[in-house]
């Protein structure tokens, strides 16, 4: 398992220092993007990471000199950090916590949600946010589902929808679809919400945690990494690219 979390940051930079424009020359257009399960998000100069009971900041104006800005407390038991433009999304194992980095060195606290003892990583396309919560962990709850939240104000997050999975873990935003790692990758077409999102495909594959990039799915199981390219005018038309096995 710890290869796995090295693997996800190697991942993570990687794809951070991939998003960087030179045309631009500006530093504030590197984005790193992690998997769901990720503990660290890279935005602009910024490296932020989560431990047990913190927010932590960096500066990595120099990437081969990162400097420790600030330490913000968020509660108990952090597990996931999810950036969607100037906010991140927190999961912990008692819930979601949203805080605002327009002021990046100083991260500020907009809302939370609370729900029953369990793991959750979450993601968001600015206007919903989806939650897992599954069981057999120490989270110690018997929970398998996909929560749905409308968070278009940020400040009140509004509970829309609870599906029941069978175990689900990681899951990523393509377009208009939600990929959600569970016995195998369920793929939902979230486009009808508020109203429910439909099941559309799935990928044979198990996995715990996905990164979506553009065309480019990588899928993190147990045992091996996985990639694929996904067709933006067919979602059922995914091809493997590659696996590696651990």
């Amino acid at each position: 398992m710890k290869y796995l979390y090295y693997t996800s940051l190697f991942l993570l930079l990687l794809v951070g220092c991939s998003k960087s424009s030179d045309s631009l020359g500006n530093s504030q257009s590197k984005v790193g993007q992690g998997g769901s399960m990720a503990r660290f998000a890279i935005l602009g100069d910024y490296l932020y990471t989560v431990d047990e009971y913190d927010l932590n900041v960096f500066a990595i104006t120099e990437t081969n000199n990162p400097v420790f800005l600030n330490k913000v407390s968020v509660g108990f038991q952090i597990e996931t950090l999810f950036s969607f433009g100037d906010k991140l999304f927190i999961g912990s194992q008692n819930g979601m916590f949203i805080y605002s980095v327009e002021n990046p060195e100083t991260p500020d606290y907009e809302s939370e949600v609370s729900h029953f003892t369990s793991c959750d990583p979450v993601v968001t396309d600015g206007e919903f946010a989806f939650v897992t919560l599954h069981s057999g962990t120490t989270c110690g709850n018997d929970l398998n589902v996909i929560q749905t939240y409308d968070v278009t104000d940020i400040q009140n997050p509004i509970l829309l929808e609870q599906r029941n999975m069978i175990s689900p873990k990681g899951l990523g935003l393509y377009n208009n679809y939600l990929f959600v790692c569970d016995d195998e990758i369920k793929i939902f077409d979230i486009s009808p919400l508020p109203d429910n999102m439909s099941f559309v495909s799935s990928i044979s594959v198990e996995a715990f945690d996905v990164i979506i990039q553009d065309n480019h799915l990588i899928t993190i199981g147990e045992d091996k990494l996985s990639q694929y390219h996904l067709n933006p005018d067919d979602i059922t038309d995914i091809n493997l690219l590659s696996t590696i096995d651990f």
